[in-house]
């Protein structure tokens, strides 16, 4: 074979393997369901009753900040998937948003095929999200320019950060039972500025996911809810659906994804510096931790 005939040929390969990876699907952390005029009470009523038909458990909800309420669902998908896998019960809830901008009420929800691969589940969830684009819509996937399922599975913001597997250990108890009421008298307590927004119990598991609100002032407002998505919540379209942090409760010891996961991961295309960056709210993942290391019990330099 000639020198030209080895050139075009080897053209041809890098040309149908860019082609391959074109076509393959693009994810991305949110989906827009709907946005519009109406008002906002109507249209969060008009969500749960949605929800609900379409067969989805409402786990719990809460306000961060005005204009805005999550809520937390879950189904027998999420919950059987999550069981299948290391950690799975970080995917058993997804997080629906009614958010008022402007003048207009957007409706959106966390896509569920990214986080099943960003959570390294067993399984794609493509039939929870063919219910909730059922119940509620879908007009666009939004918050990232796209990862494949693969380059999700193996996500990192950036060199030296973390992985879906270094999440942070707290604490251990002597049994399952006892880990997860531990977690239940801190939430309730609410001393550190983290309560309940939620608990999701894995299919056949020992595994509770807690959804969680962050409530910091003064020397504690790194943590804050508020405080973080005024800083890189900037966009038209709102992902409120970030929100709320979360807990683990695997068998019998307490976990939760660092921030710079966690957050990153929901935000993979926020630059590092300048306005609205990472930089702004530098001191969150560690300020994070801690309030949730000594809700459950564990110690302030758990990391």
């Amino acid at each position: 074979m000639s020198k030209f005939m080895k050139k075009l040929v080897a053209l041809l390969f890098a040309l149908l393997a860019t082609t391959v990876f074109a076509q393959e699907s693009m994810l991305k952390p949110f989906v827009l369901a709907s946005k519009g005029g109406g008002d906002l009470a109507q249209k969060l009523d008009a969500t749960k009753a949605a929800l609900t038909k379409a067969g989805f458990t409402i786990s719990g909800s809460y306000s961060p900040y005005a204009n805005t309420t999550v809520i937390g669902v879950t189904n027998d998908e999420l919950r059987g998937t999550a069981a299948k896998s290391e950690h799975g019960g970080y995917g058993a809830a997804m997080r629906v948003a009614v958010t008022k901008a402007k003048d207009q009420v957007q409706i959106s929800y966390t896509n569920p095929p990214y986080w099943a691969s960003v959570y390294r589940m067993n399984g794609e969830l493509k039939e929870t999200a063919a219910k909730l684009q059922a119940a509620l819509g879908k007009l666009e996937e939004f918050g990232a320019n796209g990862m494949t399922a693969a380059q999700a599975r193996k996500y990192h913001y950036a060199f030296g950060m973390e992985y879906f597997n270094e999440d942070n250990t707290f604490v251990s108890y002597p049994s399952h039972e006892e880990a997860v009421k531990a977690v239940e008298a801190g939430l309730a307590a609410g001393k550190f500025g983290v309560t309940k927004v939620y608990r999701v119990d894995v299919a056949g598991k020992k595994e509770v996911l807690f959804g969680v609100a962050l409530k910091g002032t003064g020397d504690s407002k790194m943590m804050d809810d508020t405080f973080i998505m005024n800083e890189i919540d900037f966009r038209d379209i709102k992902s409120a659906a970030h929100l709320p942090y979360d807990i683990l409760v695997s068998d019998n010891k307490v976990f939760a994804q660092y921030a710079r996961f966690r957050i990153a991961v929901s935000f993979p295309d926020l630059s590092m510096m300048g306005a609205n960056s990472f930089m702004n709210i530098m001191k969150s993942p560690e300020a994070i931790r801690e309030a949730l290391a000594l809700t459950v019990g564990g110690k302030k330099d758990a990391r």
